[in-house]
């Protein structure tokens, strides 16, 4: 099931499900009406509150007939507790930093005021003159768990999304840490869409694919990452909670532009489209203020 949130004529804001095809949606409005069953009023009272198994066994009913694209995406979750960043959890990125890889995640925190629309400006300072795209698969949580086993914490998901963790390169080398680079209003567009895991077979076996402005900058599979998804949720459960709605940013593969001999840099009126196998695309035009 894909799961998304949304504005309707630029101003009611509501949630709904979205067709396999990724081209139209039924509104939890609609979805009550044809099911009668309660649908609460919050997306995350419905992706973690039980809710998708009751509709799912009503899907037969549902009819999808509002297009995708007459409504305004928005990030699939507003308010989750912790987003968490793994920095080179890739191979060939890490290769091309010059850095061996850790056996155990490297981590920042991103603040949820950085969230974006999947089709949002992402708008910079002006300030800033080495801005740098990361296409990421993000996994977002179902269950609070604690010191999960390796073989156990893949249960605990409720499903994955399209992640681009925008990054100030000049502040983050100026700093020598990640977080104050990556946390600008903006930095994190996301979606377009929640995607289930029950669609996602392999979460180590997907197609990634960022371009800018129609020129392939990164093109790799998940199955390149250092430390497994199943790992990074055990792991991260032994230093903290993690709690239904976390959003985990796995890395980005190799081909961003920092790491190239003569780095393209993000400019003014670009557009970064990353897609992402089984969960999406999302497409973001840059502006400098």
């Amino acid at each position: 099931m894909k799961i998304a949130r949304m504005k309707l004529n630029n101003s009611f804001e509501t949630y709904g499900i979205v067709s396999e095809d990724g081209k139209k949606i039924i509104i939890k409005e609609q979805i009550q009406e044809k099911t009668g069953i309660p649908i609460p009023p919050r997306i995350k009272d419905f992706l973690f509150g039980g809710w998708i198994e009751e509709v799912n066994n009503r899907k037969n009913e549902l009819e999808y007939d509002i297009s995708v694209d007459e409504v305004e995406l928005l990030s699939p979750l507003p308010n989750p507790p912790k987003i968490i960043c793994l920095a080179f959890n890739y191979y060939d990125h890490a290769r091309d930093a010059g850095l061996t890889p850790s056996e155990e995640p490297v981590i920042f925190i991103k603040p949820r005021t950085a969230l974006n629309s999947p089709h949002g400006e992402v708008i910079s300072p002006s300030y800033v003159k080495r801005l740098d795209y990361e296409a990421e698969i993000a996994v977002i949580m179902g269950k609070k768990v604690k010191k999960i086993p390796e073989d156990e914490s893949l249960d605990a998901v409720f499903g994955y999304m399209v992640f681009h963790d925008v990054s100030a390169r000049d502040i983050q080398f100026r700093d020598k840490q990640f977080t104050r680079g990556k946390s600008i209003d903006t930095f994190a567009p996301c979606g377009p869409w929640i995607t289930t895991k029950d669609e996602v077979v392999d979460p180590q076996s997907l197609k990634i694919m960022t371009t800018v402005n129609g020129e392939i900058r990164q093109n790799s599979s998940s199955n390149n990452m250092v430390i497994p998804i199943r790992k990074i949720i055990s792991s991260l459960s032994n230093l903290m909670t993690i709690e239904p709605g976390d959003i985990i940013s796995t890395g980005t593969p190799a081909g961003v532009a920092m790491s190239m001999k003569e780095p393209k840099y993000l400019k003014h009126n670009d557009v970064v489209e990353i897609s992402i196998e089984k969960l999406g695309s999302i497409k973001n035009k840059i502006l400098f203020n």
